[in-house]
């Protein structure tokens, strides 16, 4: 077994292969970029080395960097994680001839399995079911917009190269073809450095479904059984189980089977992923293969009570698979839910921030083995600590959440329950949008596709609702319990007197303020007010919504406070919820949901929604990728205006209005700040 190894990534995934290293007794050297140099993966490591700028380009994507770093160090092995260079299989040679062990399969795989069109030709002489579709070499715009037109629409193109769901476009009539291969293209070239596409029938209705494979340098490969990963935004996953509910045995060793085949294919080594596009029927068909461990991979662990990690390990040093076929069991169920720094009530669109607060539910630290029978069944993996920024230089994801529980219906329940207990503030995240997918009856009842989410859009994004009225109090409270304690160390000498301190004391009469807050969030946008109406009394106060014409005084009390958490008793009803305050924002968590109230700070979103023209701007920062209109052009709603990528993703911008673009103040490949205006814009009167 190696000694120490190098780690060729960052974040969660960093910090998942030292977790196991460490267990082994493996040391770890961790490479960072300037933007990671406080990174929790450099803490957790042994030793760290600085490997670069900001951009993955010059830091995390520069294989000869990493190489004479772990020569430096001593490393006889490079991990390369997932994502960056763990499909690169220049790179992998490169670490052969530089005398390391690359932790992952042979180039010759990478090579076969890295084009999609290329793999599909492999899998189709080894009897791999296959989609219809063109898998070629010829990139004419006309010949593949004929093809698409063969294959019938709707048609899906994909980036040979790509993954991740990016490079990927969905088309659905011949007119829409030129200007999404163009789109898809774009997005290619940008993240792979290779704009070939491939087109196939878009199936309907379709579940995504993945295999687990494993191989060692004897010759053996076995399947881990599967992961449905059906639902998903912008063809990337969002919650992933195992094992896919409704799999029969047979259908599971046919798929299993195939895997295999396809493994053996290409003479495999490692941990790889061979995904399949799976009818409602049960047919199914190869789509691609990761030659990489996968960002799911943790439920195949939870259910298989294996470290895939260390398989990697183990076989990467020469040894055999831990476990043949006939020795691998499916316990329970597992679910992980990948919480981004995303807003998904604007399409998504990744946030940058810090973590100013985080607070998680309970888990166990990652011992396999020890998982299912733990009293929480929870399980974190993140690559991120409270204080931390989320920047736009790469993935927004703040942690995997994965739970365990001894059916489907169990661990259900414990997801829903662990997403109500994570708090998050200082930028936005899906957590709400999660917990309403997790309870939502489509995911509850395995209703499952890859379309789940647009076609229940409705209940997943529902129209934002009133404050609860127990949100307002425990807001209330704790302003009105800080103004006691600020007041309080201000006193000092004159502790005693009544005038000093802010505890609403009147000689004569009670005192009644009133406090107004706002809705935080954009999906309340326009912001809806409250008026709070406090009376201060001895010992609680009488607290009342005027603007509520059925709303009456109800007392107010305050049963216990410890830190940010506290116990409120609001007439005959008890509320229990933390208040984290934010400047003049207060994020109140309770009954499961959070509530951002900004405290008499009603123009604090003013700007956010561009309803009447004037400067259009990037919603983060990004690059221009296509000047959609010039100067002096009349618009209609909702055209196309410019398109920007950020974080990996194109984002378009588009006209809110008709109106006239009245100057272009940015061209095709220029960086821009977030909020930099982008056009400048005059509605139609």
């Amino acid at each position: 077994m190696f000694k120490k190894i190098l780690i060729a990534n960052r974040g969660e995934i960093a910090c998942r292969v030292a977790a196991t290293a460490r267990r082994l007794g493996i040391k770890t050297v961790a490479v960072y970029s300037e933007a990671d140099a406080n990174a929790k993966h450099v803490a957790v490591c042994d030793e760290a080395v600085l490997i670069g700028p900001a951009a993955a380009k010059e830091s995390y994507l520069r294989g000869d960097k990493i190489i004479a770093v772990a020569k430096a160090t001593g490393a006889q092995a490079i991990h390369p994680g997932y994502g960056f260079l763990s499909e690169n299989a220049e790179f992998a040679d490169a670490c052969a001839e530089a005398g390391l062990v690359f932790i992952g399969p042979p180039a010759s795989a990478m090579r076969a399995m890295g084009s999609k069109s290329a793999a599909k030709s492999l899998m189709e002489k080894a009897a791999v079911p296959l989609v219809p579709g063109y898998h070629g070499d010829n990139q004419d715009a006309d010949f593949l917009n004929r093809e698409a037109d063969r294959i019938g629409y709707p048609v899906l193109l994909k980036a040979s190269a790509g993954g991740g769901g990016k490079g990927m476009r969905v088309v659905d009539n011949s007119d829409a073809f030129k200007e999404a291969l163009a789109s898809c293209k774009r997005e290619a070239i940008s993240s792979f450095g290779d704009d070939k596409v491939l087109a196939e029938k878009y199936l309907q209705r379709p579940r995504h479904i993945e295999i687990q494979v494993f191989a060692d340098t004897l010759g053996n490969c076995i399947y881990l059984f599967e992961r449905d990963c059906s639902v998903q935004r912008r063809h990337q996953k969002v919650l992933e189980e195992a094992p896919a509910p409704n799999m029969t045995d047979e259908r599971r060793a046919a798929m299993g089977e195939a895997a295999v085949a396809a493994a053996k294919a290409v003479g495999y080594v490692g941990a790889g992923t061979v995904e399949f596009i799976a009818n409602q029927d049960g047919s199914f068909y190869f789509m691609e293969m990761n030659t990489r461990l996968q960002v799911e991979h943790p439920v195949t662990e939870m259910i298989t009570g294996t470290d895939l990690v260390e398989w990697q390990l183990r076989v990467a040093a020469g040894e055999p698979l831990p476990k043949k076929q006939d020795e691998l069991r499916i316990h329970g169920h597992a679910i992980e839910a990948r919480i981004y720094a995303e807003n998904p009530e604007k399409g998504f669109l990744p946030s940058i921030g810090t973590l100013r607060h985080l607070d998680t539910p309970d888990a166990v630290n990652f011992e396999l083995g020890g998982i299912p029978g733990h009293p929480s069944g929870v399980r974190i993996d993140s690559g991120v600590r409270e204080g931390d920024a989320i920047s736009p230089f790469y993935d927004p994801m703040i942690a995997k959440l994965i739970v365990w529980g001894a059916d489907r219906k169990q661990a259900l329940a414990r997801m829903s329950q662990a997403l109500a207990q994570y708090q998050i503030v200082g930028l936005a995240a899906n957590i709400a949008f999660l917990k309403r997918l997790v309870e939502g009856e489509a995911f509850a009842t395995a209703d499952l596709d890859t379309g789940l989410i647009e076609r229940n859009h409705d209940a997943l994004f529902p129209a934002a609702q009133p404050a609860a009225e127990g949100a307002l109090a425990l807001a209330a409270v704790a302003l009105i319990e800080a103004e006691k304690d600020a007041s309080a160390a201000q006193s000092g000498a004159n502790a005693a007197d009544p005038w000093g301190q802010a505890l609403g004391w009147r000689m004569n009469n009670a005192y009644t303020r009133g406090l107004s807050f706002t809705d935080d969030y954009a999906a309340a946008l326009p912001a809806k007010a409250y008026n709070v109406q406090i009376t201060y009394r001895d010992a609680d106060w009488l607290f009342n919504l005027p603007a509520c014409a059925e709303a009456q005084p109800e007392r107010l009390s305050l049963m216990s406070q410890q830190g940010t958490d506290f116990s409120i008793k609001l007439g005959d009803t008890a509320w229990h919820g933390s208040v984290r305050r934010d400047g003049d924002v207060f994020h109140v968590f309770t009954g499961g949901a959070h509530y951002a109230l900004a405290y008499n700070d009603p123009m604090a979103h003013a700007g956010e929604a561009e309803a009447d023209g004037g400067r259009l701007t990037a919603p983060m920062p990004g690059k221009v990728v296509a000047v959609l209109a010039e100067k002096g052009r009349q618009v209609k709603k909702g055209d196309a205006l410019v398109i920007m990528e950020a974080m990996k993703m194109e984002h378009t911008i588009s006209a809110p209005h008709d109106g006239l673009v009245e100057d272009v103040l940015y061209a095709v490949g220029d960086q821009v700040a977030d909020g930099a205006p982008l056009l400048a814009f005059k509605a139609a009167a």
